[in-house]
């Protein structure tokens, strides 16, 4: 279980969802701030920021390294500076983005990429703290973190199973106590060969702790099978278009992500317990099974036949199970045919 403000995370409760600003923003603070007023009205419980800037996260280099060359790359071409610069969100613009959050009731964080971001957030007053994939080996940002003594939850992005070991043991070494990971591929869009949501399931029994899943993948499928696996906590990158914005090609718009809230819901819902036999609402069809019945009258002392009785619906007679056993016996009365067979009509 996984407690953030009044909200309490875990597979009884209904999946968190967090809607994730990124630089879907375009540099415009009024469309931030849209991007918040939407996210509340498709359904989401938290607003996501990222806190940076390009000197905090690399460096300007004519290098070869710092230049994204992929060419399947979303973003290719670019240098990682100006990327970064593309897509930060100024730091002066959070005040104004959390207390939007706030008048729409949104739980609102971050993810900081160093130790200055969180004591930027943390003069802002965060509840908790999002660790992202390409940081989960920043140990000096791990542990600056973990020592707010808040929330943190990360994502698992690109880090083998024994490094996330490492990176977890650390966190919890440094005074982090409520822990959540997210099942992540960091690909831009994912494919969903390449989810492998199944291991969601392992992931609660390695490390006992709250397991979501950041989706950045096309559509809403990929976050319900993150459901149906045990994840209560769903990211998506959210846009006002996935024309625009530096994340918007692999971003929801307001109609996906209510959907998204919707279907997740119905998915958990769905989840249930483990559980045989009809449920209360089954109960009352459970009469229109099939038993044994009289097929064509039968006179007493004549015997059961396959001609005379049949397995039918409704289920009034005796369970067709004892068909077999009651073929040849014979009828201690006369019976008309539509008559459901009991075990005082059959003389043994």
């Amino acid at each position: 279980m996984f407690r953030i403000s009044k909200k309490t995370i875990s597979t009884r409760h209904k999946p968190f969802i967090i809607a994730e600003m990124s630089g879907n923003h375009n540099g415009s603070l009024k469309k931030a701030l849209k991007i918040v007023d939407l996210a509340a009205k498709a359904g989401a419980d938290a607003i996501k920021l990222q806190t940076y800037t390009p000197e905090t996260i690399t460096m300007k280099s004519a290098r070869k390294e710092f230049f994204i060359k992929d060419k399947k790359n979303l973003w290719k071409n670019n240098s990682l500076f100006d990327l970064y610069k593309k897509a930060q969100t100024p730091w002066e613009w959070h005040k104004k983005i959390f207390e939007r959050a706030k008048k729409n009731s949104l739980i609102f964080f971050s993810s900081p990429f160093d130790e200055s971001a969180v004591n930027f957030l943390e003069n802002l007053n965060v509840p908790m703290y999002k660790i992202a994939s390409f940081e989960n080996n920043h140990y000096p940002l791990l542990k600056r973190v973990a020592q707010t003594k808040k929330p943190v939850i990360m994502s698992t992005g690109l880090a083998p199973l024994k490094d996330l070991k490492e990176a977890v043991k650390y966190l919890r070494q440094n005074g982090c106590k409520q822990l959540a990971l997210l099942k992540c591929t960091s690909s831009y869009p994912a494919n969903p060969k390449d989810l492998n949501l199944i291991t969601i399931k392992k992931m609660r029994k390695i490390f006992k702790c709250e397991i979501g899943f950041s989706d950045h993948s096309l559509g809403i499928g990929a976050a319900i099978t993150a459901v149906n696996n045990g994840a209560t906590i769903i990211e998506k990158h959210f846009t006002l278009s996935k024309k625009k914005g530096v994340d918007g090609a692999f971003s929801s718009e307001f109609d996906e992500l209510k959907s998204l809230k919707k279907e997740t819901e119905v998915a958990w819902s769905a989840n249930g317990k483990i559980f045989f036999g009809p449920s209360k609402r089954e109960a009352k069809f459970t009469k229109f099974k099939r038993s044994i019945y009289i097929f064509k009258d039968i006179k007493k002392g004549e015997k059961f036949s396959k001609n005379n009785i049949r397995i039918i619906r409704p289920a009034f007679g005796l369970h067709p199970k004892y068909f077999n056993k009651v073929i040849g016996k014979i009828s201690h009365k006369k019976l008309y045919a539509g008559t459901p067979l009991k075990k005082k009509y059959i003389k043994y």
